[in-house]
């Protein structure tokens, strides 16, 4: 499924559940937006993989190991917003002035 499909669809589902648990909305969402770019970009079902090595003409294995690096790089930022989600809402509390 791709990023934007899965975001229409999951969306008005997740939501609900999220905020009876208590999970800021905006957090959820940053989350998950990395997570469908992570979903994107690797394999089995990486329509963003199959797109790019279509044009460049590269192979989908040279694709995935030029990817690994920045691919590590994102798990890491995806961690740290996940279990840190001061860090996701540090600039929307700071815009909107919400403590």
């Amino acid at each position: 499924m791709r990023g934007g499909a899965a975001l229409i669809i999951l969306t008005p589902i997740l939501v609900p559940a999220i905020s009876a648990v208590g999970i800021d909305p905006v957090h959820f969402g940053i989350v998950m937006v990395l997570n469908l770019t992570i979903a994107g970009l690797t394999p089995p079902l990486g329509t963003l993989m199959f797109i790019t090595c279509g044009i460049t003409g590269v192979s989908i294995s040279d694709f995935t190991k030029a990817l690994l690096p920045f691919l590590a790089m994102i798990v890491a930022v995806l961690l740290l917003l996940t279990y840190l989600p001061f860090l996701s809402l540090a600039l929307p509390n700071l815009i909107f002035g919400v403590q």
